[in-house]
């Protein structure tokens, strides 16, 4: 190692590997397009086998006029919609049936009826009506967005106002479009709008800790430099791969890609850092004092980076379009970020040297005692410390710490059991975003499955009565209103409805009607004599479409948090050659994730009110939380391992704690904080993501790595080697000092 630190941060090599990297960043931003232009967010999340996806496939062959995406326009004026309004909206639907919009795929003729007609759908009482427009569905949000602003425009032009402006419990008409189409708007606006202030906030968020921490302007810079580098070349090969169709990204693997880049390359940089500027205390050569750190560090940060890069490649395996979306992005970037923490930051601090870490620049004591003579002062004395530290507790009184630190743990892990989780995205918005106060105005008004209506279709083979199914779905106790029987365009035998559900077409109590929806239809096809009537029933809509999500995402889930820790438990064996040591060290991290998700759940229910978490966070933190948190472990416990070697295991465990505790420490307040970033967007979502997964990093950093790891190291002595052996060094018995 210590000829590869000569190459990359040598006298002369220092300054060609900053050269290097500063060529492939500026050739690739010039030749390859930056991953911000290659976002497409609405990529499919499900496999074409699934029973919504074929639904979905029938119902635009079969039902055409039908089959479009839904924009949902809730029109609403407290006291009432007179007729002046209800000309208004015939007059903007005659203006959309002679001049659609973009990407508009349907329209029902409401232009044609007169107001005394449409008065017929309004609610009970008389305020709010509600009218669809139907777009393709293969526009994107962006595209969407487009249109509906042109609509908004039409609309403005027909009322004389604006309708989207006005309050919703104002006496002035008001528009809120709502349904799949104003969700999806809304959902990639929040993103998009949060890039830009997530990528500030994490930058002066990391500024400020590192300023903070180490007292240095010019440290403070190193690792944001080396992120800014990391980034500047993750980008341009991210959006070389979206635009060849090798992979697909959207904004929000871009916005967490963000903040684990800073939070994970700013620990991967104080990794080196600490080290440097420890052993600056004790070689007069900062050369040798660079190069000693390089070779101690590296392997762990190697390691470290090795294992988050793995992890997060387990992605791949999701069936679900969300997950494996992450995959790439998140591994690719973290491999980036290592490689700058392994070349462009030694190369910073060859440059540097000991003035990295002005103005509080570490010295030997000959170079102190030098410093002190040339100013005519006597020689500071060395500082001496009887303290031992966090390290010396741990070693003096490993049951008690064990005892107490698992209790604790265990205790927070018990609350994981009572999470509830909820697939509505609804839930994730702000109350005041427009696509929910619609969906509102629709579930106080209306039923709430207007929202997003199901469509139950069957290859009836001719054998059944539509009136008489009809009345057997109207009488199903979840079913609000069914439409009445339609024929296929294509197949006339295929029979279709459009069903209202009682509930919140997002909720999970919805969801769970689909498949007594499909038995149904099939039991109807068997009554007539249909001999396989499986493949003969269809459902599509959002519903079913959120149901497919819920079971896919939970089958990656169970499959993807096995094989996580099946890889993290090969490289800690390979890395350790114990399998003692890499049993404990992943069950601490496993404790510590549901003791996160435990904590989490407290403040995010207890604390924050929210009646359920969104279903994906499990998985997404725990492939961040055990990867992450293995960091650490790794780092201390690489440190313990070559002191072990010279001197008594519970000195180089006293040792070893202490002289990791400040850098470990520093690092999970940095990344606890970027993650905590996510928390003050207006997402649900990435709120209670950064709230669980910044807990996870602080039990880590504060209970798990200085207490946990260490006593269990403590008490298992030598077995914590096994099958390798560890021969324990006998201290030279020294003279007592009087």
């Amino acid at each position: 190692m210590s000829g590869y630190g000569k190459w990359v941060a040598g006298r002369k090599t220092k300054w060609i590997t900053l050269l290097l990297w500063i060529v492939i960043v500026g050739a690739l931003t010039l030749i390859w397009p930056s991953v911000n232009s290659q976002v497409a967010n609405n990529a499919s999340n499900l496999p074409d086998d699934l029973q919504s996806v074929q639904a979905g496939v029938v119902a635009e062959r079969e039902f055409p006029g039908g089959s479009g995406v839904p924009a949902l326009l809730v029109w609403h004026r407290e006291g009432g919609l007179p007729e002046e309004d209800l000309v208004h909206i015939g007059a903007v639907y005659k203006t959309l049936a002679e001049l659609p919009l973009p990407h508009q795929n349907f329209v029902p003729p409401l232009g044609q009826l007169p107001p005394q007609a449409l008065a017929a759908s309004l609610s009970e009482d008389r305020s709010t009506l509600v009218t669809p427009v139907l777009f393709d569905k293969k526009a994107d949000s962006e595209q969407l967005g487009e249109a509906v602003n042109e609509l908004k425009k039409r609309i403005n032009t027909a009322t004389g106002a604006d309708p989207s402006a006005a309050r919703v419990d104002g006496e002035e008409l008001s528009l809120r479009v709502t349904g799949p189409v104003g969700i999806s708007i809304d959902a990639t606006g929040l993103f998009e709008n949060a890039d830009v202030s997530l990528l500030i906030a994490t930058v002066l968020l990391v500024l400020v800790f590192l300023l903070l921490i180490y007292r240095s302007p010019i440290l403070a810079i190193i690792p944001l430099v080396a992120v800014g580098f990391a980034y500047g070349v993750t980008s341009p090969v991210l959006g070389k791969m979206a635009e060849a169709g090798w992979i697909t990204v959207d904004s929000q693997a871009i916005s967490i890609m963000t903040v684990l880049l800073f939070g994970a390359g700013t620990d991967y940089c104080l990794f080196l850092i600490s080290r440097f500027r420890q052993l600056l205390k004790v070689e007069d050569s900062k050369s040798q004092a660079l190069l000693r750190s390089i070779t101690d560090s590296s392997g762990a940060i190697a390691m470290s980076g090795f294992t988050v890069v793995l992890a997060l490649f387990a992605l791949l395996l999701a069936k679900f379009g969300a997950y494996h979306r992450f995959a790439i992005p998140f591994s690719v970037s973290i491999l980036i970020m290592g490689i700058a923490s392994l070349t462009l930051v030694p190369a910073l601090l060859a440059i540097f040297g000991r003035a990295s870490f002005f103005p509080f620049i570490p010295r030997t004591p000959h170079m102190e005692a030098e410093r002190a003579r040339a100013k005519g002062k006597p020689a500071p004395k060395p500082k001496t410390s009887h303290n031992k530290g966090i390290g010396g507790l741990v070693v003096s009184r490993p049951w008690m710490i064990v005892g107490v630190t698992v209790v604790v743990l265990g205790v927070l892990a018990s609350f994981a059991s009572g999470i509830r989780f909820t697939y509505d995205i609804l839930s994730s918005f702000p109350k005041d975003m427009e696509s929910r106060q619609g969906f509102d105005l629709i579930g106080k008004q209306f039923s709430p499955g207007e929202l997003a209506p199901a469509k139950l279709m069957l290859d009836t083979e001719g054998k059944v009565n539509g009136e008489d199914l009809k009345v057997v779905l109207s009488g199903l106790s979840y079913v609000d209103t069914v439409s009445d029987p339609q024929a296929g365009a294509v197949n006339k035998n295929i029979m279709g409805f459009d069903i209202e559900f009682k509930n919140n077409p997002y909720s999970l109590e919805a969801m769970s009607h689909i498949p007594a929806l499909l038995a149904t239809g099939e039991q109807a096809l068997v009554d007539v004599g249909v001999d396989s009537p499986a493949g003969s029933v269809w459902v599509s809509g959002q519903t079913a479409t959120q149901y497919d999500n819920k079971e896919v995402g939970e089958r990656d889930t169970d499959l993807i948090i096995p094989v996580v820790i099946g890889l993290i438990t090969l490289l800690l064996l390979l890395y350790l050659r114990s399998v003692v040591a890499t049993l404990y060290l992943v069950a601490t991290v496993i404790l510590s994730f549901f003791s996160a998700l435990g904590l989490g759940w407290i403040i995010i229910h207890y604390g924050l009110g929210a009646d359920a978490i969104q279903g994906a966070i499990p998985l997404y933190s725990f492939v961040f939380l055990v990867a992450l948190g293995e960091d650490y472990n790794i780092f201390m416990i690489s440190n313990i391992w070559k002191k072990r070697k010279h001197m008594p295991l519970k000195q180089a465990i006293t040792e070893g704690v202490n002289e990791t505790s400040s850098v470990i420490t520093s690092a999970g307040l940095i990344l606890a904080g970027t993650f905590a970033v996510l928390a003050t967007l207006p997402i649900q979502v990435l709120v209670q993501f950064g709230i669980i997964t910044a807990i996870g990093v602080l039990l880590d950093t504060f209970v798990v790595r200085p207490f946990l790891v260490p006593a269990l190291t403590v008490l298992f002595g030598r077995l914590a080697f096994w099958p390798g052996k560890h021969q324990e060094v006998v201290q030279p018995q020294l003279e007592r000092a009087e």
